[in-house]
């Protein structure tokens, strides 16, 4: 239901860009190399190529179910990304933003992601993330480094002078006082496991997942060929639409990679809230899921995407139940919307005999009215450029 939130708002803002004239690049896809992945498909008897086939299928037909309007499904095992990946690598490398140390640290496989001590605790006589309550192991190996520490002040100048960078101002702050506390420099390659694109100076490396993921923005616009229309027209983004709990590689990692590299930032990173199934977080291993079919297949696509537009406090955590969906669906699209509809046709078959008058037939009271909604269409495209969908 998560992955169904995110993709559906992003399809909102894209067809109300559309329907104002704008030309629209909607942009979704997989991210599929890491241990994670590399472990997942070892448990499941498969090489990780065709597990990844799978779990793509499934992303890729749920768009359809969805019926979401993006122009692109990029997968980041396709030959187009590895290229761009690889390119941007060459580029922070010969810049000497990357060198060859040594990790010892904390690592969580399912958060892709490092911790320092503070951000590990002890739970059950086993490690895990503060901030995720996932496992952490300890690893040490060579690896390849960016050099993050040298980009703390300069991201700290970017915020400042772009402070509608990083939305909402909650996440913002957050990302401000991380980047205050400190930071170190980044691990960006792995030598333990074996899925993933190849450091292309050392091929006994594969490159950091997030320096890989993040990358398919531009890769799906055909970088490194700057010249290229795709990359021309749609380059740097408008927005990144994601997850709060993968706001520090958006708002953090990935400027500073740009920014190394001297590749434009994307204009706006919203963090948007999770999906909550009573006070927790909706995941499988909590068997509080609310599957997206299922409730299409009972309730149709159009009372979901609406209850999840509008019940849900865009920026903020949101609780959804079946009980608020079906209240919903009764109270807003029923009786009000329905309802309304229902009249107004009534009467104009009454009345009117169902005509519809010229436009050079309105009444001073109707231009009135018409203007009133001209106005009021004036400050939702301002609700809708902010983020503000409620």
């Amino acid at each position: 239901m998560g992955h169904a939130y995110s993709s559906i708002i992003a399809d909102f803002f894209a067809r109300f860009k559309r329907i104002q004239g704008f030309n629209v690049y909607f942009l979704t896809g997989t991210d599929e190399h890491g241990q994670k992945i590399q472990r997942a498909a070892e448990k499941k008897g498969m090489d990780p190529l065709s597990f990844c086939d799978e779990i793509s299928k499934t992303f890729r037909d749920l768009s359809k179910t969805l019926n979401l309007s993006n122009n692109d499904f990029i997968r980041t095992t396709e030959k187009r990304h590895a290229k761009s990946v690889q390119n941007l690598w060459n580029i922070l490398e010969k810049k000497k933003e990357i060198y060859l140390s040594k990790y010892s640290g904390w690592y969580s496989v399912s958060d892709e992601a490092f911790y320092s001590n503070d951000e590990v605790e002890d739970k059950k006589g086993s490690k895990i993330a503060k901030s995720s309550g996932s496992p952490v192991e300890w690893v040490e190996e060579e690896s390849y480094f960016f050099k993050l520490s040298q980009w703390q002040d300069k991201l700290l100048k970017f915020y400042s002078e772009n402070p509608n960078f990083i939305l909402p101002n909650a996440r913002k702050n957050e990302v401000i006082s991380f980047v205050k506390s400190g930071l170190k420099d980044l691990s960006v390659s792995r030598k333990s496991f074996s899925w993933g694109i190849k450091v292309p100076s050392n091929n006994d490396h594969v490159i950091y997942v997030w320096l890989d993921a993040l990358t398919n923005y531009i890769s799906a616009l055909n970088y490194p060929n700057e010249n290229d229309k795709l990359y021309k027209d749609f380059w740097p983004a408008t927005i990144h639409l994601i997850g709060k709990d993968i706001l520090r590689f958006h708002a953090v990692y990935w400027p500073a990679f740009l920014l190394a590299a001297g590749i434009p930032v994307p204009k706006r990173v919203y963090g948007h809230g999770w999906i909550l199934a009573g006070d927790e977080k909706m995941s499988k291993s909590k068997g509080n899921i609310l599957d997206p079919i299922e409730i299409i297949d009972i309730y149709g696509l159009d009372s979901l995407r609406y209850y999840l537009a509008k019940e849900v406090s865009f920026g903020n955590d949101g609780n959804i139940s079946q009980e608020k969906l079906e209240s919903c669906i009764n109270s807003d699209l029923a009786n009000n919307y329905g309802n309304y509809c229902q009249r107004v046709v009534s009467f104009n078959e009454k009345n009117c005999n169902l005509l519809i008058p010229k436009k050079d037939s309105f009444t001073k009271d109707d231009l009135s009215l018409l203007d009133l909604f001209k106005d009021n269409f004036n400050k939702l495209i301002n609700h809708i450029d902010n983020q503000d969908l409620n």
